[in-house]
């Protein structure tokens, strides 16, 4: 494992700490904020503005550490903002409170995302990144695991008593930054003219039009696919309409990060082999299987299964399809050609969530399930209908 560098296992381990802290939250986190007032509407409210923070600031700060060089003051002062929310929204409960608290976690995403992963790109080789990036995932995955199991196991013993699990959150929160203090920057820094160049907001988005064909149509597919991958809350709905207590859909999210975090690697080993492309095609249609069974079962079992394969699926896409971009774009505007596609992606997932909770409102459970998976048919029908130039290798 000598390409699974010092620097790729120090962001993998940041990544896990952080993710535990995160997802230890996820479960509660609607109900916690119900708990304080806040209704369903403003709940979406919060969570809209929250993503929509990531989101944009994901193409900015990734075009602004391509522009300066540097990488892991970034990353610092991400996973730092990420890591002090989780505090600050048990401190006080009023609204405004709340936005800004939950707003600062996801701005702390989107200030690492871009510079995190040119990290990763540039500790691999296009031979390699298949491998790389399926291993920070899974360690990241692990944090998944590890964070929701926890909050399980201590609101058995201290039901009800959700504030104390934000300040638990903040530990292994906490324990991230300061491994990322261990990074180093390995990138020498442009002219400075260069570097007092100033960057807009929205600069990123020139990047599209300066950005080789094979990114845009690439990137276009998966904006497509994005556009019908609705939040994962409905596939938890969906099992609990299908029978499932709050303790099960617990137990099934935990179980499908499980699955997620055991398979990334291996498939990102399998990637570097057969190809990114294939194995992220492959991935989608996993995934259309997944949404056609949820459209007709109410089997609880048969959930589990569906829940395994959808475990699958996000490990042959989730660091697959950034490593594919990594390979397709000059290495010199890494960050910022992943951080676009992340600040389009955030955008269009959620788009996704209103348009399926919309569908479903209207028409149906099923009728949701069967759009999306016949809309990753015709995503999955797109890239093998695109053979872009300099492609073929990856």
């Amino acid at each position: 494992m000598k390409y699974i560098t010092r620097t790729v296992w120090i962001l993998s381990i940041v990544s896990l700490l952080t993710d535990t802290a995160s997802e230890m939250l996820y479960p509660i986190m609607p109900v916690y904020l119900r708990s304080i007032g806040f209704s369903i509407l403003l709940i979406g409210i919060l969570e809209g503005v929250a993503e929509a923070t990531a989101g944009l600031s994901k193409g900015y700060f990734g075009k602004l550490s391509d522009s300066s060089g540097k990488r892991v003051p970034l990353v610092k002062i991400g996973y730092a903002f990420s890591a002090i929310s989780k505090p600050m929204m048990a401190f006080f409960v009023y609204p405004l409170w709340i936005f800004f608290s939950r707003t600062i976690d996801r701005f702390g995403k989107g200030i690492r995302t871009g510079a995190r992963d040119a990290i990763l790109s540039d500790e691999a080789t296009p031979q390699t990144k298949g491998k790389v990036f399926g291993f920070h995932r899974s360690m990241d995955t692990v944090g998944a695991v590890i964070g929701p199991s926890l909050a399980l196991l201590y609101l058995y013993f201290h039901p009800k008593q959700y504030k104390t699990l934000f300040f638990i959150a903040f530990i292994p929160g906490l324990l991230a930054v300061w491994a990322s203090f261990y990074l180093k920057d390995k990138r020498a820094l442009k002219n400075s003219s260069q570097i007092k160049t100033q960057i807009s907001f929205f600069s990123f988005l020139k990047y599209w039009k300066i950005s080789p064909p094979v990114y845009r149509r690439v990137v276009t597919g998966l904006l497509i696919f994005t556009l019908f991958n609705s939040s994962d809350v409905f596939l938890l709905l969906k099992a609990k309409q299908g029978g499932f207590d709050d303790t099960s859909i617990i137990g099934v999210y935990i179980f499908y990060n499980l699955i997620y975090a055991l398979f990334s690697f291996p498939i990102g080993i399998l990637a570097d082999k057969v190809g990114l492309k294939t194995i992220f095609i492959s991935g989608l249609a996993l995934f259309a299987v997944v949404y056609f069974g949820m459209s007709v079962n109410n089997n609880l079992y048969f959930f589990f299964g569906l829940f395994f394969l959808y475990g699958i699926y996000a490990s042959a896409t989730e660091g697959i399809s950034k490593a594919w971009i990594s390979n397709i774009t000059n290495k010199k505007d890494t960050a910022t050609a992943i951080g676009t596609f992340s600040g389009l992606q955030s955008i269009c997932s959620m788009l996704a969530s209103s348009l399926t909770g919309l569908v479903w409102f209207n028409f149906g459970a099923s009728a949701a399930f069967i759009i999306t998976g016949i809309a990753t048919l015709f995503v999955i029908i797109y890239f093998l209908s695109i053979t872009p130039a300099g492609e073929k290798s990856f």
